[in-house]
This record gives C-alpha cells, structure tokens and sequence, in this order.
C-alpha cells in the first residue's frame, strides 16, 4: 500500500477500484484460464498491470481497457516492451445497458488478425461493470470462449444458483442457459486494497454452442429472462398476464399455462432453465417475437 501511495495511486470507490494484492491468487486467476498461444484476451480494469503481464506471457493478443488515466498510464509504462498488449483508456461500457463500440471493434479486429484465435475474458473485475460487462459479452456475434473472472460472491451465487433457491434469477438463467458455470475460489476482503465491504469469488463460464443454439432468438430471450423474474416472487400466472397483457387476455396465459403443465401456484423461480426456454419460445411464436 505504501508503494501505491508512492506513485500516486489513490483507489476511487466510485470506479469500483480494489486492487487484488495476493499474487497468488493472483496467479491462480491467470492459471483457470487455461490460456493457449492463440487466444486473445480481453481485461477490463487494466489497474497497476500486475495481471496484464501474466497475460501477456500466455496469450496472443491481449486487450486491456482501463477508465482511470493514471492507472493506464503507468500499466502502459510498466510493460512497454510487451508487443502483443493493446492497452485502451476508455469505458468498456457506453451506458449502463450497452457495451462501448470502439472497444467491441478493437475485439473483432484483434480476434481476426490472430489465426484460429479464442477470445476469452479475464479480469479483476470492477464490480460496477461486471454484470453488464459479462451479460452484454453474451449478446455479441463474437462471445467470449470463456470468462474467468474475480466478482463479488453474491453475484457469483446468482450466476451458478439452481432453481428454488434464493440466488435463482434472471441472471442465473442468462448465463447457464448459454454457459457451464463454475464457482472456482472464494475470496475474503482481506487479499483486495482498499478492502470491499464484501467477500468476493473467482468463478468461471465457458461458453456451449450446443446451449446457444437451443435459443432461437436470443435478444427476445434476454428480454423474455429479466420479465419472467422481474417480480420473482409473484405466482408465473401473473407474471404472464402483466407481461402479455398488451397482446393476450387471462384465457390465452390459462391456455399457456396448462399447455407446460403449470398449475396456478407455479413460479418462475422453480422452473429449470430448459423449462422456461421452451416457455420463452411458447410466447415468441404467439407474439410473433415481440414483448
């Protein structure tokens, strides 16, 4: 910490900015990546460039996006003599709901200057961005291989949580309907400065084209995902009806319902994930794929 101070380095909580600072955990992160000489990685929160290096060493290319100019400059100083980093200063994310073009274009010509590349994600996450940053990744032409990534746990248990249980959301059905997740580390507050106010996890997804493809429009999916548990609590029947309720009268949701075999104190949070894709595909044909 007193070296952070001595070059200047003041953490803003408003950045999402805690430093992982056991390096063995550290290189466990880089480690569960299982990185190859063709894969093009992508950082976001380049910070002091600690794990930048590690990845550099791995990979092929690596793309590492830093919102602090400070930071940024001292990672671009400190691993000048690395070829293969491209270090961008800038937000991974336009707004909170969409992920910054330029950036997204610097991915795709990367991904296509390396012969049969992979593109990964692997980071330290700031928790601001995490969610948005790996949801939106899944939306892309070009998703991520896999991401292996430091969160804070209580996201973590949402993305891997099985159905009727309290983490079961939106988000678990997001990913798991796309990825195979796996929780690989818990981490105390202690290994980060400055220290969260939370325990944090290192966990994995990679991704399943055979998942995918069981989804046939994947943008009325992710919409279709944050309805059916916007009132997570709710019986699905009324989910239903405030969902449809610009297209379809209660018959028609009666009719849906008993169609899957849903009685009226069915929820959503105890349906499995290939349950409500076939739901979810019920709706876009009747709706002709808008919600």
């Amino acid at each position: 910490m007193k070296r952070f101070a001595a070059i200047g380095i003041h953490p803003r909580a408003k950045l999402g900015q805690n430093f992982l600072i056991d390096l063995n955990l550290l290189r466990l992160l880089h480690d569960s990546a299982g990185l190859e000489e063709n894969d093009v990685v992508l950082e976001v929160g380049t910070g002091t460039g600690a794990l930048t290096g590690l990845l550099s060493r791995s990979a092929a290319k690596v793309i590492t996006v830093e919102v602090d100019q400070v930071l940024h400059q001292l990672a671009r100083e400190e691993l000048q003599d690395r070829d293969n980093i491209r270090f961008v200063y800038g937000d991974i994310l336009k707004n909170k709901n969409r992920l910054n073009p330029e950036v997204l274009e610097i991915i795709q010509e990367t991904i296509r200057s390396v012969p049969d590349s992979r593109f990964k994600l692997v980071a330290n996450l700031p928790y601001c961005v995490a969610t948005p940053l790996m949801s939106n990744l899944l939306l892309t032409d070009f998703p991520p291989f896999s991401m292996t990534v430091t969160i804070q746990k209580e996201l973590a248990d949402r993305i891997v949580a099985k159905p009727s249980t309290k983490d079961y959301s939106s988000l678990s059905l997001w990913m798991q309907s796309q990825c195979r997740c796996k929780l690989i580390r818990v981490m105390s507050p202690g290994v980060f400065w400055p220290r969260p106010k939370v325990d944090s996890a290192i966990i994995q997804l990679v991704y399943a084209q055979k998942l995918r493809d069981k989804i046939p429009d994947l943008e009325f999916f992710h919409k279709f995902s944050r309805a059916v548990f916007f009132h997570r609590r709710k019986f699905l029947r009324s989910v239903l009806i405030a969902m449809l309720k610009e297209k379809f009268g209660k018959s028609d949701v009666d009719n849906i319902m008993k169609h899957h075999g849903f009685d009226e104190t069915t929820r959503a949070e105890a349906l499995t994930v290939s349950t409500l894709l076939k739901l979810c595909e019920t709706i876009r044909q009747l709706t002709g794929g808008t919600l």
